[in-house]
């Protein structure tokens, strides 16, 4: 079984609109060229912990592909099997947060924190309202509040809009991917989607605008959200990425729910030279783009 949306066939099929991109014992392998040079380097993300033998395989491919690595980030709290391989840099938060749908709403709210809820109440108050809204216009606007408030505001290091629009169409035709939006003063200020898979469903992307913050809108639209994934059946939300002491996750931590960490990030090199080459080149471009912040 598929246990997350990144190796799921909906996942593929978007990132096959990106990227060369294959499956080996199930697990989704995507390939990203390395510029200037002949090479790749692969990347598997939230798959399963691979198993000797699946690693030998996994080599083999990376060779037929020409690729100098493989990057596996499981879906485990244990990866035993990949602790004699260099740790990577992790693409995604090693820790996440996930409540438990199974629970009844008044257990929810009790286990908030009191500014949660709180500002779910200051949100109500303002006449905030939320709403699931697929359509083009509202992906629009969701784009704009990314772009212009949330990257802007938080300083991060997002893909840009041909990734999202290549995003919402692969996976909002599939039914996986949902948008829903907060309206205050007729006006939407805050949008975030949602990748619903199995019995989960997975906070993807928040984007909010500059303005009108004191009304607590994303407070709300979380909740709803939450609301929402349990009457619609799903067993779990998973909040994805969690980091103490961010903003990000302290507005995450106050609605409560467990936090989960991951084995994290290993690689696989295929080529030593050049995986230790590019190592050094990743880890300068990241302490660049740090300086830049």
């Amino acid at each position: 079984m598929i246990e997350h949306p990144l190796q799921s066939a909906e996942w593929e099929n978007f990132r096959k609109l990106r990227q060369a991109v294959d499956r080996q014992d199930g697990m989704l392998v995507m390939w990203s060229k390395i510029p200037m040079t002949p090479y790749c380097f692969g990347y598997i993300p939230m798959g399963k912990v691979p198993d000797n033998e699946e690693i030998k395989r996994l080599r083999d491919l990376g060779k037929m592909r020409k690729a100098i690595g493989i990057r596996i980030e499981p879906n485990a709290s244990e990866a035993k099997t990949l602790n004699n391989l260099p740790k990577g840099r992790n693409i995604f938060k090693q820790k996440t947060i996930i409540l438990d749908l199974t629970k009844s709403e008044e257990e929810l709210l009790k286990e908030m924190h009191p500014k949660g809820r709180y500002n779910i109440r200051i949100a109500q108050k303002h006449g905030v309202e939320v709403s699931v809204d697929n359509s083009d216009k509202t992906f629009a606007v969701y784009l704009d509040l990314l772009f212009g408030g949330t990257a802007r505001r938080q300083k991060i290091y997002s893909h840009g809009p041909k990734y999202h629009l290549q995003l919402w169409s692969a996976l909002n035709a599939a039914g996986m991917a949902k948008i829903f939006k907060a309206e205050y003063q007729k006006k939407i200020i805050a949008c975030a989607m949602v990748f619903c898979h199995r019995e989960g469903v997975y906070y993807a992307y928040g984007a909010s605008a500059l303005e009108h913050k004191e009304v607590m809108a994303q407070t709300l639209l979380m909740w709803k959200m939450i609301q929402w994934s349990k009457t619609e059946g799903y067993k779990f939300f998973d909040m994805w990425g969690s980091e103490e002491g961010t903003g990000f996750s302290r507005f995450k931590e106050q609605f409560g729910g467990k936090t989960v960490e991951l084995a994290g990030s290993f690689d696989l090199p295929i080529n030593n030279h050049g995986y230790w080459i590019f190592r050094l080149v990743e880890d300068i471009r990241w302490k660049i783009l740090r300086m830049w912040k």
